[in-house]
């Protein structure tokens, strides 16, 4: 379980990505802080395109970001997300594209912070919002 500091600083984190979002279709914007093993943050957010497959979700981008730089073991991932510039109101859940790339690079024990602020929150394993999850 991670410490009550490292989840603050993770949902703050998440937070602020949303202000890096690509969304000018949906102006719904994600965030996303990934953590390694090793105490490395990397991040994320949603960005859009008009032909919407191209598209890409915070979730994603934070994991391709860290895989591309070598990373392969991971603890936790922070999911922020809402309408435009407000703050979000509900949990931002990973989509199934998402929980299939975690599925990929992660343990069924891996902690997913859903946030709306650092008093609103719940954590999940990756386990329960992937039951019998594809992997190889």
């Amino acid at each position: 379980m991670l410490e009550k500091s490292v989840i603050e600083a993770l949902i703050d984190t998440a937070l602020a990505q949303r202000n890096y979002a690509y969304a000018p279709y949906s102006d719904f914007r994600v965030g996303a802080a990934l953590l390694t093993e090793d105490g490395a943050v990397y991040t994320g957010c949603n960005i859009e395109n008009g032909a919407y497959s191209p598209t890409n979700c915070a979730e994603r981008t934070a994991v391709f970001k860290a895989v591309s730089e070598g990373e392969r073991a991971f603890r936790a991932i922070c999911i922020a997300g809402g309408k435009g510039a407000e703050e979000p109101s509900k949990f931002c859940p990973p989509c199934g594209v998402c929980r299939q790339v975690l599925l990929e690079f992660c343990r069924p024990e891996f902690e997913v912070i859903l946030a709306v602020s650092r008093e609103q929150y719940e954590i999940y394993t990756l386990g329960e919002l992937a039951p019998m999850g594809f992997q190889l």
